[in-house]
Formats: structure tokens, sequence, C-alpha cells
């Protein structure tokens, strides 16, 4: 009792009282009751000159210095928050006045039948929750607050330090990169946040993918972006003279806001968005809320977390440490996935083949449907010169890959495994995809595509059927002048065949005869193909239509009259061969 009357400044009374214990007669428990009181009380222990004060947080028993001195007075009312203090050495003359006018005017305050000079005063509060935005001085009249000067102040860097925002971008995961963008936000706090907010819109770009459910991503909500800078901007420290820091990774947004977390909010309860609103900066709050900066009283973090999750990004995480308190919001996943790509394709690109392959094969193991990694896949399988090693995934993944891949991307498989000459197993899958993909609505190139690949894998009739199956089910494509040139390309090889059939000496006379009608029925067809590309093709086109036109024209002088087998010839050569020597077809690499 005597170190509650002397120790402690001001003094303390508590209120004492005994309790007997049950089963336990010679025991007691002695209750000492301090009621709270309206002051910050010190204690000065023996031996020491001076009084020191003590917070209690959680189980420990904390000396209360600096922040937390400041928090433990400014809550009991003997120290007026910092928001709401006079501005240290500034005065009155500091404040732009057309800025005061321009913010008053997008919050609906102001009035033009009444001077701004009213508006500037130390007697009329903007609000009942706000303070005037002057403060009388002894000796020195009328001084701004300081969420005055950081609101319409010309140079708040002068009286406050820390006041500023630096934006720093990393195109890498950490801070090691070589090369980063920095800038530095100066101004008054207003501008200071649409400069910052205007720099984290440009990271919230969306990702498309055609084959998902939501096909279109962005990196970043817009609004959790928002929420976030402006929270930490508005409930910062600001007798701390560090900024705002806001760093932008590959992966990630961090905005690390000055000072401690303030010790009545719970930290889990503050990470998980349930914990109670408390305002830093109550004045500053009001104006930015006035401002729609930020959502009404205690909503930020949980706006922030419930806008992550509906875009379907991973969680925000808070990082709090004793002086600051980083939001830190992760990137779409799609995102990671498209940079990882685009480094693998710059690796197919630079000629690092096997390295690709091994980041692909591990990609895809994790998600076989990845349409644009199974594409790159087929890419670097090309580039290789062997596709034994895309056949081997491809047989391991391939219901997946049936069900759940596009047009496009069945049939860029389907090319890269054509490429393995003379590998019947290659060509088996190869036709079985091209066919699921021809099965499904193309569009012109994919058509053209999947029609190359039947004639590659020699199935000449199967692409004519093709082409002529996406005629019925659309005719503009009709008037496509290399689909209609595929078509006519396609029925002169089975043309060939026929004649290789019609010189058969083997081969029955009647089937021979019937060789030769069905030979001149199918240049007869070219012939109406290649006269419908030639009205819709370009200059380019035209050209190669001509050249096919002269081919076949030559071609029908063959089918006039048998000529004699090839065996019977002085050189042995197929009419394949003897024709490709006759004609060369200088268009040959166009269809690859």
């Amino acid at each position: 009792m005597a170190h509650c009357r002397e120790k402690i400044d001001p003094p303390v009374t508590p209120v004492v009282r005994e309790e007997r214990i049950d089963g336990a007669e010679d025991r007691r428990v002695l209750i000492f009751v301090i009621p709270s009181t309206g002051h910050a009380h010190s204690y000065r222990s023996d031996g020491k000159d001076s009084s020191r004060y003590w917070v209690r947080i959680g189980r420990e028993t904390r000396e209360a210095r600096d922040a937390l001195l400041r928090e433990l007075l400014v809550s009991k009312g003997q120290l007026p928050p910092w928001d709401r203090r006079a501005a240290r050495d500034a005065d009155k003359e500091e404040i732009d006045l057309v800025a005061l006018r321009d913010t008053f005017q997008r919050m609906g305050l102001w009035d033009p039948q009444r001077s701004i000079e009213d508006f500037l005063s130390s007697k009329e509060a903007v609000s009942p929750f706000v303070p005037p935005l002057l403060t009388p001085d002894e000796g020195r009249g009328e001084r701004p607050r300081n969420f005055s000067l950081l609101l319409f102040g010309r140079n708040i860097l002068k009286y406050i330090p820390g006041a500023h925002i630096v934006f720093s971008v990393y195109r890498g995961k950490d801070r090691s990169e070589p090369t980063a963008e920095r800038y530095e936000m100066i101004g008054n706090v207003v501008d200071q946040t649409r400069k910052v907010i205007e720099q984290l819109n440009a990271e919230a770009y969306v990702a498309y993918d055609k084959e998902s459910a939501v096909p279109n991503q962005s990196k970043y909500p817009i609004r959790a972006l928002q929420e976030a800078v402006v929270n930490a901007i508005v409930h910062r420290d600001y007798e701390v003279d560090q900024p705002v820091r806001v760093t932008v990774f590959s992966d990630r947004v961090e905005i690390a806001s000055p000072g401690a977390l303030p010790r009545a909010i719970d930290e889990e309860r503050f990470r998980s968005g349930r914990a109670a609103p408390f305002w830093q900066n109550q004045a500053l709050a009001y104006f930015f809320s006035k401002l729609q900066f930020a959502q009404a009283e205690g909503q930020g973090i949980p706006t922030i977390i419930r806008t992550m999750h509906e875009e379907g990004c991973p969680p925000p995480s808070f990082v709090i440490e004793p002086g600051r308190v980083t939001c830190v919001l992760p990137a779409h996943p799609r995102h990671a996935i498209l940079r990882e790509l685009k480094a693998i394709e710059n690796k197919i690109i630079i000629g690092r083949n096997d390295e690709a392959m091994n980041q692909l094969e591990a990609l895809l193991d994790a998600d076989p449907s990845n349409f644009r990694a199974l594409e790159l896949f087929s890419q670097a399988s090309i580039a290789e010169g062997s596709s034994r090693r895309f056949l081997v995934f491809i047989k391991k993944h391939l219901e997946t890959i049936k069900n759940t891949s596009n047009a496009s991307t069945l049939l860029t498989i389907s090319e890269a495994l054509i490429a393995l000459d003379g590998d019947s197993d290659a060509h088996k899958v190869a036709e079985l995809l091209n066919s699921i993909a021809g099965s499904r609505s193309l569009e012109a190139n994919e058509v053209r595509r999947a029609a190359i690949n039947l004639r590659k894998l020699k199935d000449d009739d199967k692409a004519i059927d093709l082409i002529e199956r996406m005629f019925q089910k659309e005719p503009s494509l009709r008037r496509d002048a290399m689909l209609l040139q595929l078509c006519g390309k396609a029925k002169i090889d089975l043309a060939k065949k026929c004649i290789e059939k019609a010189r058969d000496r083997d081969a029955p006379k009647n089937l021979k005869s019937r060789a030769w009608d069905l030979c001149r029925d199918y240049l007869s067809q070219a012939e109406r193909d290649f006269h419908a590309a030639m009205e819709f093709a370009s200059g380019t086109e035209r050209e190669y239509l001509e050249r096919d036109l002269e081919f076949l024209n030559y071609m029908q002088q063959v089918s006039k009259k048998p000529v004699q087998p090839a065996s019977n010839r002085p050189d042995g050569r197929s009419v394949e061969q003897r024709l490709a020597s006759r004609f060369k077809v200088k268009n040959a690499g166009r269809n690859k």
C-alpha cells in the first residue's frame, strides 16, 4: 500500500479484500483491485532515479517506450492523437489553398458563397468527427494540425520527414535483380495516393485462358491493391521517419506501413480480418473515406481478403514486426505459370531444348491439361530433332489430353508426332488426336492444319472428307482459297495413286480401267477446286495456284491414255518419280 502511494505517480489506492479457500482453513487469498483511472501511471523502482511506464501485453509486462508510450498517453487522453496535434514549426501559410478547395469540392463540402478562409479556421470544424484544420498556438496565432498539413501541405517532408511513398518494381521474386524501377511519390498524401494507385493498377493486368471456366483472370484484384495501400497510408505511424514502401515482385506485391500494430488490436484477429475497427489517424481516415479511397470503417482488411478470394488469388498475408506492418498480396497462380512458360519459351529460342523439356515435363506431370505447356513441349521436341520422349509423355497422359485439350493444341501435338518419320506408333497417336480435333468446331486456320497433318500421314482421302465436311458446317469456309487449294492438291495425290494402280501389271484389267476413270475424276474435281480458289486468292496465293494448275494440266495429259509400266521403261522409275522430274513443284514448302 505504501508503494502504491509513494512510488506510483499519480498514486493509486487499491481496494483490498481477503477471501477464504474452501477446504483449506489455514489459507487466505489477498486480492488487490485497482480501478482504471483517466491517467497513465508511472512507477519508480527502488534505486532508480526516474520513473517508468509499464504496460501489460498478453502475459508479459513491458516497459512503455517510444510508440508504445505515446499510444498509452493517447489512450489516457494525456496526449492528443498525432494527427490532431499542431504541426511542429509549421504555420498556416504552408497550406495549399488550391489543394484545399479541390479536396473540399470532391467531398461535396465546398460552398462557393463562402470565402476559403472560412474553411481554414481554428474555430469551425469540418465535421463532428474532425477538429478544425487549424489550432490556436500561444504567441504564434494559428497553426495547421498534422492531418491538415498531410492533406494540403505545400512541403510536408520539411515537417514530417517520413510522409512519402517509395514504389519499386523488381521483375524477379526478390531484390537481387540487377535492375529495378523505383519511384518516389511526394506531395500531399492525396496526390501520393492517386499516383501509387495508378502505378498499382498497371500491375492488375489480365491473363486469358479460353479453355478455363473463368477465362479472364486479373493478376491482382484492383480493390485489394487499393485497400492495402490506403490502409498503409492512413494507419501508419507518422512519427516514424520511414516511408510507406510498395514493392512489386513478379509473384507478389508487398505494402509496408511504418509503425507497430496498435496494442489494442489482437494480431490473430487482425490477420483474419475479424479485428474491431481502430483508427490510427481518425481525421485522416475520415477524409480518405469521404474521398472514396477507402471502404467504410473497419472494412479494409476484410475487403482485401474477400476480393483476393473472389479473384482466385492465394490469400493475403500480414507480416507484423515491431517497426512495421506489411501486407503481402500473392499474384493469381495463372500468372505465375505464365512467367514460367515465358522463361521456358526463351530457353527454346536460344537452343536449350533439353532443359526446357525437363521443366515442361515436371510442370505437365502436375497439370497435363496445361495447353500452353503442351504446345511448348511440342515445339521443343521438334527443335530437339526427336519426338520420342514427347511420344512417351503423350501416351502416358493420353486420356487427359484427349478430354481436356483444345483443338489447336491437339493439332500442335499431332504435328510434333508426325515429325517422327517412320514411327508407326507415333503416327497412330497423331492420327487419333488429329481426328478428335477435326470432330470439333474449328476455325479456318485449324481446318488447314488438320488437313495438312492428314496429308503428311498419307491420308489424302480423309483430308478431303474433313475439308468438305467443314464446308457443309460452315459455308463461309468455301471462300477460303487455301482450303480449296489444299483440297485440290489432295485430289491430285489421290490421282497419282490411281495411276500407280493402273500401271500395276498384276492388277486385273477391269481394276486398271476403273483406276484410270477415278484418276480423271479426281483431276476434274481438283481443277474445279483450283479455279474456285482463284476467285478468292490474294496475289501471292494466285501465283502458287497458277503453278498447281500447270501441274494439273500435265497430269490430265498423262491420264488421257496409259503409259508403259515402270518396269518396262529403261529407267525403271515410278510415275511419282517421273512426274517430279518433269515438273518441279516449287511451292512444296508452303504446306509445311
